[in-house]
């Protein structure tokens, strides 16, 4: 039996190549790019540049533990969700989970974001839905609920450099898609 190597997950794989490659490539440009991958509190609409700091911000990272800390949540749950939903699906509920984030930080808080912790933690979320069937709510989705929003929620009390607001915005996210079934759709559609 022979054995090869298969992309498998082609998002969530060039997604985590993207943000490792551009992490190490700014810090050794001295932090040339931060102005590309992170959002400013104060986006210049008109700015073609700036307008796609709404999607780019989530490849930035401050330090190589940030960088880490989210690959390791993203290589683990992200494949498993990229076959059970599909690499379009995938792509559009990162996108879309970045660009809703992206807004309402805008306009909720005088804050920037980097980092792809909203996309950690819309895929942690969204795995709890992995075996749902209709009309059942997963009793590991409540308690991922109450586990990791519940902190974030907690955490945000305190003075940090954490934005838990994207964390918990990243868990929305995750719960919609979850809940509306939308993306099951594909699924439904194979078997």
């Amino acid at each position: 039996m022979a054995f090869g190597i298969r992309y498998n997950a082609p998002v969530i794989l060039t997604f985590s190549i993207l943000a490792a490659a551009i992490f190490f490539f700014n810090q050794s440009s001295g932090e040339a790019f931060n102005g590309l991958i992170s959002l400013s509190p104060h986006l210049d609409f008109s700015n073609p540049i700036q307008i796609t700091t709404l999607f780019t911000y989530v490849l930035g990272h401050a330090s190589i533990d940030h960088l880490l800390g989210n690959l390791t949540f993203i290589l683990l749950l992200g494949p498993i969700m990229e076959e059970k939903y599909g690499s379009m699906n995938m792509l559009i509920m990162i996108l879309l989970t970045a660009l809703i984030t992206a807004i309402i930080n805008i306009y909720m808080f005088d804050t920037g974001l980097w980092g792809a912790s909203g996309i950690v933690f819309m895929l942690i979320v969204l795995v709890s839905f992995a075996n749902v069937k209709n009309g059942e709510i997963p009793v590991s989705f409540i308690l991922v609920a109450l586990l990791f929003i519940g902190k974030e929620i907690f955490l945000s009390m305190e003075s940090n450099n954490v934005s838990e607001f994207a964390h918990i915005l990243g868990g929305v996210c995750g719960s919609v898609f979850g809940f509306t079934g939308i993306l099951r759709k594909r699924e439904e559609a194979v078997e």
